[in-house]
């Protein structure tokens, strides 16, 4: 079995465009929020940048091959969210020489989106707003 050392978005967009099979990138852009009924002392701890939870505010697949670099993704999704934080990535890889559908990779990334709301979030990489990679920990 081969290991990666993923230290960044780049490091795995490179990954992704080395690979022979047909695969779309599944992007999901997070921000901070208070969640719905947060008490006072969670507004306070969050107005001093710690609590909440990391909403989805876009998602989108990409074809690897598309992208150029974190930096031109990023450039790309403030045109749509200026404020998101927090970027959650898979792969879904095709079958055979046939790329997911477009079925395929509508449930794939409806599903990461409810992955990441109820804080299932172990399955993906995370990348934070410089495309670095992040270990996100739960605050219990």
């Amino acid at each position: 079995m081969t290991t990666f050392d993923l230290t960044s978005f780049d490091d795995f967009l490179n990954l992704a465009q080395r690979q022979d099979e047909p695969q779309r990138l599944l992007l999901v852009f997070t921000r901070p929020e208070l969640p719905n009924g947060h008490t006072a002392e969670q507004a306070d701890r969050f107005a001093l940048g710690e609590g909440g939870h990391l909403a989805p505010v876009v998602c989108v697949d990409k074809d690897p091959r598309e992208l150029k670099s974190f930096t031109a993704l990023a450039a790309e999704s403030r045109q749509i969210e200026q404020d998101w934080a927090v970027l959650f990535a898979a792969a879904l890889i095709g079958q055979g020489d046939e790329p997911p559908t477009d079925e395929q990779t509508d449930q794939a990334l409806d599903q990461m989106v409810e992955a990441i709301r109820t804080g299932r979030v172990s399955n993906f990489l995370v990348f934070d707003h410089q495309g670095q990679v992040l270990s996100l920990e739960s605050s219990g």
